[in-house]
């Protein structure tokens, strides 16, 4: 009886296995083509929603998903900040309070304006803490300060919960249809539109120590703990664009849920304009959106090579 050796049997396995046949999978047709690029639009953004508006008016003049309702991150601190204002501009002694650092706000996770408890420090001081590094501490720190000076929505003695209810009726008042507040700072999925934001910013522009705030690069101050001693801080702008001349602000935002966000106030020759991005697909594009729409607009307005 003939015999193949045992090699032999293995190699024509793997043979028949290599010359086994082969069944095409049905391909997908190709989708449709988009239709092709336009050349006197918008330009072309990573931000899922975004908003052009007038500096002088607040009207917003141009948009995309504008209306939609979309987590905002740490630009929740521009209505903190303007509420802690609006107190300021009723009675200008609350600038010189001096807020006392709890456990809570020292433990608030995220930005840090980088006080610990116990720590002291003035309203008019730890406003550059909330609005340059985004401190969710500080955020936290004005709602336990100034929550009890409003009217609440469940316990009592919850300053937090009280500040964000003002939070959420000073919304309501200025008709930001979509905006719904849970926290003073956004770490929670606090929502609003770019059209909400632009209405927010032009309201809040209207106080001038908010626009100094707000396009300060550095500030440095003095904070003293519990046993009296003191020492320095400096707290730097995170937004970018205060590196370039013509831009005046407002504030960053970043968040898993929100993506990078961006609400920011530039001039050119005079023409005032606000811009607002939600969902960037990352803290550079929330740049490079805001300055092409930026130019975008300062052209369509009149000014730059259309304009000659």
């Amino acid at each position: 009886m003939l015999r193949w050796p045992r090699s032999f049997a293995f190699a024509v396995t793997a043979l028949s296995i290599v010359l086994a046949p082969v069944y095409s999978v049905e391909e997908k047709p190709l989708p449709a083509k988009a239709p092709a690029e336009k050349i006197d639009g918008p330009p072309v953004v990573s931000a899922k929603a975004w908003a052009v508006a007038d500096g002088k008016t607040g009207k917003v003049l141009w948009g995309s998903k504008e209306h939609d309702p979309l987590a905002i991150a740490s630009t929740t601190k521009i209505m903190t900040a303007h509420i802690v204002l609006r107190l300021a501009a009723e009675n200008a002694k609350v600038l010189d309070e001096v807020v006392a650092f709890s456990e809570a706000a020292d433990k608030t996770p995220g930005s840090s304006s980088d006080l610990k408890a116990g720590e002291k420090v003035t309203v008019r001081d730890l406003l550059f803490g909330l609005l340059l590094p985004s401190g969710n501490d500080a955020a936290t720190a004005f709602a336990e300060h100034f929550g009890g000076r409003f009217k609440g929505e469940g316990k009592e003695d919850d300053a937090v919960a009280k500040f964000v209810a003002e939070m959420n009726r000073t919304a309501k008042a200025l008709k930001m249809e979509e905006a719904k507040y849970l926290d003073p700072h956004g770490l929670s999925k606090n929502l609003a539109s770019a059209h909400d934001l632009a209405t927010l910013t032009f309201t809040a522009l209207k106080n001038p120590l908010f626009a100094k705030y707000v396009q300060t690069r550095r500030h440095t101050c003095e904070v003293v703990d519990a046993d009296g001693k003191k020492r320095e801080v400096t707290w730097n702008n995170t937004n970018k664009l205060l590196d370039i001349e013509g831009y005046e602000g407002v504030k960053t935002g970043t968040t898993t849920a929100a993506g990078s966000c961006l609400v920011a106030s530039g001039r050119y020759e005079g023409d005032h304009v606000l811009v607002v991005v939600l969902g960037c697909t990352s803290n550079d594009s929330r740049y490079a959106d805001a300055r092409n729409l930026f130019r975008w607009a300062w052209r369509e307005r009149g000014h730059g090579s259309k304009g000659k």
